[in-house]
């Protein structure tokens, strides 16, 4: 019995992971990951990497909304700074822990996609984009009025403990970064199966023709709802561990700064791949806290102009996102090897139609 279902579960491996050269290449990554504490990086590694792991989510939670529903938000910050603010201010006025604080803000997150989504979805394209990113300059400007500052911390933010207050600070790295990466494992997967579900093709047919998929009987005002409520919940759940990870919610996580770094990771990844925003976080994470940082330091006001001509270049070499080049390339290697296996006369006619010219008229 054991035997077999050892064999059973080597066969769907093989076939579903290493078969797949896309498949083997996260998986691979993904291993790596696993075991990069084992090297003994350093604190600052480890947070960076922890940040990175935040921001793959924050990014992912953004490409379901706008590359695959195609609600362009520029306001996603809103809902990163609620998940913030609601964990530190549970926690500050009401001592809950961390374990508790976070599901309520998660709900306090959908909540508020729902009230601000019903709305905003009355307008589209430009219009959207704009009304979405008025609303996290008005949450920004209540959580600073002076009135509120015994609340909300002025300026100055809220105080947050850290998921592991009994460990030293070494040992809270690594266990904020296995807690984070364990978080993107399972949020990157939800995400990637919604995408790729029945829902997922419904959003993308709302994307493509929004008057088609009325005339076919889709309730297009509840599936952007449903849009909006998913990507708000992971947007929330980064926004919190965010908060628990640098240890204080403030004004800062509210600011367009964060919307449009997300948009950057994903144009820089990929939009519509789910993958390709987790991928470009942490290039862009390494490219920014160390590269230019550590490894090769510059001074402070060469460091923006630096990175922003990197990701333009990278944009314009690969504009369709790093991911979707590399995952394109191999499978291209998958297809070729396919060929190649079924015979050597395949091979050579396959070549010869690649080669061939394609008029168009």
């Amino acid at each position: 019995m054991a035997t077999n279902f050892l064999r059973r579960v080597y066969t769907s491996f093989a076939t579903n992971i290493i078969d797949v050269p896309t498949r083997l290449l996260a998986f691979m990554l993904f291993l790596l990951l696993i075991f990069l504490p084992l090297a003994q990086l350093g604190s600052y590694i480890l947070y960076m990497l922890t940040l990175a792991n935040i921001m793959a989510i924050f990014a992912a939670s953004w490409d379901l909304l706008v590359g695959r529903a195609g609600q362009i938000s520029l306001g996603h910050a809103l809902f990163f700074g609620i998940g913030a603010y609601a964990t530190a201010l549970l926690e500050q006025f009401y001592g809950l822990p961390p374990w508790i604080t976070m599901p309520i803000a998660l709900a306090l997150g959908v909540l508020a996609a729902l009230l601000v989504g019903f709305p905003c979805l009355r307008v589209k394209g430009p219009s959207l984009a704009l009304v979405t990113m008025v609303i996290p300059l008005i949450a920004s400007s209540i959580v600073l009025l002076y009135a509120l500052a015994p609340i909300t911390g002025g300026a100055s933010g809220v105080p947050v403990s850290s998921f592991f207050p009994f460990l030293v600070i070494s040992q809270q790295r690594v266990a904020e970064y296995f807690l984070t990466l364990i978080l993107l494992l399972v949020s990157g997967t939800i995400l990637y199966k919604i995408a790729n579900s029945k829902t997922g093709i419904v959003f993308v047919s709302i994307l493509d023709d929004e008057l088609g998929s009325k005339a076919c009987g889709i309730n297009v005002t509840r599936y952007k709802l449903l849009a909006f409520a998913t990507s708000a919940l992971f947007a929330t759940l980064a926004g919190g561990l965010f908060a628990h990870v640098v240890s204080g919610a403030g004004p800062a996580t509210l600011s367009l700064g964060y919307s449009f770094l997300i948009i950057i990771i994903t144009i820089l990844g990929g939009i519509g791949t789910i993958y390709g925003p987790i991928a470009a976080a942490y290039i862009l994470q390494i490219l920014d806290r160390y590269v230019l940082t550590i490894s090769v330091p510059v001074p402070l006001e060469w460091h923006l102009l630096i990175f922003i001509v990197v990701v333009v270049i990278i944009i314009i070499k690969w504009p369709r996102g790093i991911a979707k080049f590399v995952t394109d390339k191999l499978r291209d290697l998958q297809k070729a090897r396919e060929l190649e296996e079924r015979g050597k006369h395949v091979w050579k006619t396959y070549r010869k139609k690649e080669k061939q010219p394609i008029y168009e008229d």
